[in-house]
């Protein structure tokens, strides 16, 4: 079998800053990361619900990324590799924060089927509103009910809605297929979807 190189996926100056800090430039390091640090701490704060859990996201991400940074070739987008130590890093956070719902709804009530093998005809593929309604009365809407998914599909619609990445790019991050994916994206969407009408409903009504 022929080995072929890996395929680089840095920018130039990600590159340059990285063969810096792997040679020993401490001070690269800020240059390559800080660039990622409120994306990181958002997505943070969306997946735990408060500014402390979103912290201490951040940092552990960081440190993780200083420790791994050595031995990393570029393989994948410096952004899509942050994101999935941060992802990584939400998933094994067991305490749960006070601003957290008092628990989270099983999404079995709509299917009956495993999503690592269901494959979904979803018919409304667009994206769920998001930074535009911050502040707003509907966004805290939003916010409640994407807080009120659990955990595995809470960052699946986090990373595809929220952040913009493919759907090949959100399974790469989470060591998903692309299919489980889909399935879950479009569970979370359907539930947050319909958390949205009713309360646009109950509007209307009053």
């Amino acid at each position: 079998m022929i080995e072929t190189e890996p395929i680089d996926r840095l920018l130039p100056e990600e590159r340059t800053l990285l063969a810096r800090y792997q040679a020993g430039d401490d001070a690269a390091f800020e240059a390559l990361i800080l660039p990622f640090e409120t994306a990181i701490f958002n997505f943070g704060l969306r997946m735990c619900g408060n500014r402390e859990d979103a912290q201490d996201i951040l940092q552990e991400t960081f440190i993780n990324a200083m420790r791994y940074l050595k031995g990393f070739r570029g393989e994948a987008k410096l952004r899509n590799w942050l994101f999935r130590i941060a992802s990584s890093v939400c998933q094994k956070k067991h305490r749960r924060s006070k601003f957290a719902p008092e628990r989270e709804i099983s999404l079995t009530q709509f299917y009956d089927n495993d999503d690592t093998s269901e494959v979904l005809d979803v018919a409304d593929e667009r994206r769920l509103p998001d930074d535009e309604l911050l502040g707003s009365e509907l966004g805290q809407r939003l916010s409640a009910a994407i807080g009120g998914l659990p955990k595995k599909y809470r960052v699946v619609l986090l990373l595809r809605d929220i952040e913009g990445l493919s759907a090949n790019e959100v399974a790469d991050i989470l060591d998903m297929s692309v299919p489980a994916v889909k399935s879950r994206l479009h569970r979370a969407r359907l539930f947050v979807r319909q958390q949205l009408q009713t309360y646009l409903s109950g509007r209307a009504v009053s």
